[in-house]
Parts: structure tokens; C-alpha cells; sequence
């Protein structure tokens, strides 16, 4: 695993992406201008007009995948089938019949990522789930974003959102897979909200550097316009959505206390909001005993990790791997 990280430290420098569209959120409550100041999909130059393929990445085997949403806006997404025979012969699994047979006894991982550049920039981490974790991968850009039509929004993303998981959910194997939604940042919103719409097709959340809501971010990022917070359209309430997750739904936070965009507290309050989901279970006396969402919750911060390069932090992506691994434990106990 340790051979991927170069190629993801350079991601994390080379974007600097969440840290250019956040620190400037506070311009944006310029109300009708705000949206493209939340989400500079343009940045880095030439993210709406060049997006690198997998094969850059030593990836050959994926789909060039084309969405279209409910409203009708067409979508660019990768995605990345198990495969069998891979290019490491200790992972080889001959005992299947075919590549799709395979492909429906690994994990889904759906990838949302945060808010500038494209999802091309985020293939390294994408190559960790596939050829690392052997997990069936999809990764999409936002609208908006990279080569996908549209202009983004809270409402649109969203929606977009809805429609790779309206994918998964319709394909013949991935269908019957695990599926385990990843996001970063305002990725980490997106993933919640698509959580606590679908609360029956989701196994499990992956959050790492996420936000309560954006409008509680003013007072970090720009505290002279904290009284104008309200001006703040683009809510990404996650605080509120959260505890619309069941509480049998695993979750794991991953956060970097350096953080210089999204305060480490964020992410704290939303562990403290996601242990408090319970289920009213009648006690065998005449009270209710509630069973709290907190042994599904597992949270794990990095002394040294900022917004953009906590993905490169010793440890990082083997808490990933263990808690991937755990799912399978958890759905017996279910």
C-alpha cells in the first residue's frame, strides 16, 4: 500500500482544491454569486476541460460511464469492476465462473470529492479501493465538474448523487455488493445526505473532514461576516441529516486536526451526533431502553493531517482497510 502514497501526495499538493473554494466561502455570501465561489470547479486550471483516465494511474480496466439524472443532466464517471486475474498473482481468484460473478462478492465503494478540480485528480485514491482493498469502485464528477454538464448546487448535487446510486442499485451484480459511500469534505455532505434519503441501500460511510453545515463555517473562515450567515443558501445541513441514518449503519470519521478549513470540532460534532442515533427497543420492565449508534461509530484523528493531505497519513488508509474488513462481522450481528 505504502507504493500509492507518492502518487496521492502529489494529488493533496497539486489540487490544493478544498482550500481555495472554502477559504473564500465568505465572498460568497454575495447571495446570487455564492455558487461559484463553493464550488470552483475550474480550479485547478483546465479541471472543466482535462480529466486523467485511470489508465494514467495504471488502471486499464474500467468503464467510461455516462449518467444522466432526473432533471436530465449528463454525467461523467468511472467506474471499476473486480476483476479475477489481476496484475498481482497472489490475488488471483480462479474459483468463479466469471469476471461479473467475482465482481459481486467485493465491496462498492462510491466516491464523492470535494469541491474543486475533478474526480481525475482523486484516481490514486481511487486505486487503493480497487487494486489494494479489490473493491468495485465508482467515482463521478459532479455537475458542473470536469466533463459533466451542468451547473453545481446543493439541490444538484444531490440529485446526482441519486443517480449513481440508482446505477448500483439497478445493475445485475453490483446490486448484490456491500455498498460503502466515501467522501471528503463537502463530499462528506453529499455522502450524508444520500445516506439519510436511502437509509436501506447504504452498508456503510466513510467521512473524513466533513462540516456540520457550510453557514457554521463563516465564523472560521471569514468571522467579520459572521452576522451575515443567513445570506448562506447552500445549507449542506449535516448536523440535522445524520441522525436520519439508522443506527445499525457503521460509520467511519476520519479527521485531521490541522486542519485550516474545516475545524477539527466539525468533525467531533458530528461523531457526538451520529453515537446518538438509537432505536427504541422495549425492555422486558415497563421502560424503553435505547440502543445508541455509537458501537457502529468509529472515529480516528491524525496529529498532522490538513484539509487536503490527510489521505496520506501513516495509519490512514489501513483504518479504512480494518473497517472494511469489519462490515462482514457487523452483518452477522445484524
Amino acid at each position: 500500500m505504502a507504493s500509492f502514497i507518492p502518487s496521492i501526495e502529489a494529488f493533496a499538493k497539486g489540487t490544493l482544491a478544498t482550500t481555495v473554494g472554502l477559504s473564500t466561502i465568505g465572498f460568497g455570501l454575495l447571495y446570487y454569486g455564492q455558487g461559484y465561489l463553493i464550488y470552483p470547479s475550474a480550479f485547478p486550471p483546465g479541471s472543466r476541460t482535462e480529466v486523467a483516465k485511470p489508465t494514467e494511474f495504471g488502471m486499464p480496466n474500467y468503464e467510461d460511464l455516462r449518467l444522466t439524472t432526473s432533471d436530465n443532466v449528463k454525467l461523467q464517471c468511472y467506474l471499476m469492476r473486480q476483476k479475477r486475474i489481476t496484475d498481482d498473482s497472489t490475488l488471483n481468484d480462479s474459483s468463479y465462473d466469471s469476471e461479473d460473478a467475482f465482481s459481486e462478492t467485493r465491496p462498492t465503494v462510491l466516491m464523492f470529492h470535494g469541491n474543486a478540480g475533478n474526480h481525475g485528480h482523486r484516481i490514486p485514491l481511487a486505486k487503493v479501493f480497487y487494486a489494494k482493498l479489490r473493491c468495485n469502485v465508482l467515482m463521478m464528477a459532479y455537475r458542473g465538474y470536469g466533463l459533466s454538464e451542468g451547473t453545481p448546487s446543493e439541490k444538484g448535487l444531490c440529485l446526482d448523487a441519486q443517480a449513481a446510486l440508482d446505477f448500483i442499485k439497478s445493475d445485475s451484480y453490483l446490486s448484490k455488493t456491500p455498498l460503502i459511500l466515501y467522501g471528503q469534505s463537502i463530499g462528506g455532505a453529499v455522502t450524508i445526505d444520500l445516506a439519510s434519503r436511502n437509509p436501506d441501500s447504504i452498508t456503510a460511510l466513510i467521512l473524513e473532514n466533513t462540516f456540520l453545515s457550510l453557514p457554521s463555517l463563516i465564523p472560521h473562515a471569514l468571522p467579520i461576516l459572521s452576522p451575515f450567515s443567513f445570506l448562506c443558501h447552500q445549507k449542506w445541513d449535516s448536523a440535522s441529516k445524520i441522525s436520519l441514518i439508522p443506527a445499525s449503519t457503521p460509520m467511519l470519521l476520519l479527521s485531521g486536526l490541522q486542519d485550516e478549513i474545516v475545524p477539527a470540532a466539525h468533525m467531533r460534532g458530528l461523531l457526538e451526533l451520529a453515537a446518538k442515533r438509537g432505536e427504541k427497543k422495549t425492555s422486558r420492565g415497563t421502560g424503553v431502553e435505547y440502543k445508541t449508534g455509537l458501537e457502529r461509530v468509529k472515529f480516528l484523528d491524525f496529529a498532522n493531517g490538513q484539509h487536503n493531505d490527510t489521505c496520506t497519513q501513516p495509519g490512514y488508509w489501513s483504518a479504512i482497510a480494518d473497517f472494511i474488513a469489519s462490515l462482514a462481522t457487523v452483518k452477522e450481528k445484524l
